[in-house]
């Protein structure tokens, strides 16, 4: 089965939580569109996870904070990070200005 669609269509207005949009799912791997509006993660929280993953940013910008670095790095549109298994780590800003629009992949 061929499936098809667009990054950018359909993006959600302002919402009050990020959207997160399975693309593709298997076994091993998980595809998804994130879309934030201004969100970051709750104060003294960190996401630590058992799978890798790979996101890139095309639309919006955002920082990303990992434990183990002293300033977060911002990213802008093209910008990719691979992230290790339980490398902790938050989202610090995203835009508030437009939706940002994130393109992750996670896999084991």
């Amino acid at each position: 089965m061929i499936v098809a669609g667009n990054m950018f269509v359909g993006l959600p207005s302002r919402q009050e939580e990020e959207r997160f949009t399975e693309l593709l799912s298997s076994a091993h791997i998980r595809i998804e569109r994130i879309v934030s509006n201004g969100q970051a993660t709750a104060p003294g929280q960190w996401y630590d996870q058992d799978w890798a993953e790979w996101v890139l940013l095309l639309q919006g910008s955002a920082s990303l904070r990992f434990e183990d670095e002293a300033e977060p790095r911002v990213l802008a549109p093209g910008d990719y990070v691979q992230i290790p298994p339980h490398a902790r780590h938050r989202v610090e800003a995203t835009d508030h200005a437009q939706p940002t629009v994130w393109l992750a992949v996670h896999y084991r």
